[in-house]
């Protein structure tokens, strides 16, 4: 595969005004404001094959949507070199429009008081797609986004997920081979946010087509993107798979052993008539249990999890065993909270 992605040290610093205290009254003087530099984004590095999905992570702040805005050539980065489908994004900007396609969740560029169809129709000429080609392209969008039940409505008469799916199908119309998508699931209901998930999944197996997502939601990541990045006060922190990033960060673990119910009578119960087991190795805690189920947490970095089980087994009738994992998005807000990558890595902030 050939990248279709290739940025060097990117940066990108912001110099904001704030004015100054005045002279008079307390009235603060715009005539000589006092300038900060603001590192929005700093060295980012960053190769995306061909036919990748990735997920661009990080909090309100961190520098996902100025990245974005570099790499479609609507920021001029402070520097660092970017070339994007081999070309670069500010000095070749028209012609990389062509073949990029880009989705933000809290903007449309559709138009407000059309009809869907209309701006879909528009969209052809501004693009200079052939008639043919968006013909077909527009009834193939048309069945997998399920858009005719409201293909004739106003997009100002659309709920939000009807609207983000005819974004995503304006995005699509001129093939575009890399399609940037920022917070596309942004208040959207459960529904919603599956059929998106079902239709990239699709775009990508079919077409091949190259997806960079940024979102807040970590089920995004999960079910869309083998690979993600963290960045976080203008960092990439993180390069990796969300698997990693779990067992890395993840914490405690839950193993959920189901016993042989005639052996729950031998076993002592507390107040809450829940099963108590007697020992249990250092580490290990019993959370909860139901029945001939119980609910015990360790710490990855304490006890390997066969080690667990053999210990359990040896002691205890097992029927069945299973493991949970710690939900991704409390992983991802922990990193956050206690800016674990951060210390990883030596930064302050």
């Amino acid at each position: 595969m050939s990248a279709i992605i290739e940025v060097e040290q990117m940066t990108k610093t912001f110099r904001l005004a704030r004015r100054r205290p005045g002279m008079l009254g307390g009235i603060r003087s715009i005539v000589n404001p006092e300038l900060r530099l603001v590192n929005a984004v700093q060295d980012v590095s960053l190769r995306v094959e061909r036919g990748e999905m990735l997920g661009l992570v990080g909090p309100n702040g961190a520098g996902k949507s100025t990245s974005i805005k570099m790499m479609t050539g609507i920021l001029t980065p402070s520097g660092g070199t970017l070339r994007v489908a081999g070309l670069e994004p500010i000095r070749q900007r028209r012609e990389l429009a062509s073949r990029i396609g880009v989705v933000f969740g809290q903007r449309t560029q559709l138009w407000w008081d059309l009809p869907l169809i209309d701006s879909l129709r528009l969209l052809r000429h501004l693009y200079q797609v052939p008639e043919e080609r968006h013909r077909a392209n527009l009834e193939q969008l048309r069945e997998t986004l399920d858009l005719n039940e409201f293909i004739d409505t106003p997009v100002r008469q659309l709920s939000l997920g009807q609207r983000m799916r005819g974004d995503i199908a304006a995005a699509l119309l001129h093939d575009p081979e890399l399609l940037y998508l920022d917070e596309p699931t942004i208040g959207l209901d459960v529904v919603a946010k599956a059929r998106i998930r079902e239709f990239l999944l699709q775009l990508n197996s079919e077409r091949k087509t190259t997806v960079l997502l940024t979102t807040h939601d970590m089920d995004d990541v999960e079910t869309l993107c083998p690979r993600m990045v963290i960045i976080d006060h203008g960092r990439k922190l993180y390069d990796g798979s969300v698997a990693d990033i779990r067992e890395r960060f993840g914490g405690e673990r839950t193993l959920i052993a189901v016993l042989d119910p005639a052996e729950l009578d031998q076993l002592a119960r507390d107040e809450q008539d829940q099963v108590v087991l007697p020992t249990l190795p250092p580490g290990v805690r019993l959370v909860r249990s139901e029945g001939p189920r119980v609910w015990l947490s360790f710490a990855r970095d304490t006890l390997p999890a066969h080690e667990l089980v053999a210990w359990l087994g040896e002691r205890h009738r097992l029927r069945d065993v299973t493991f949970q994992e710690p939900e991704i998005e409390d992983v991802i807000r922990r990193i956050y909270e206690e800016d674990l990558l951060l210390q990883e890595q030596g930064v302050t902030v």
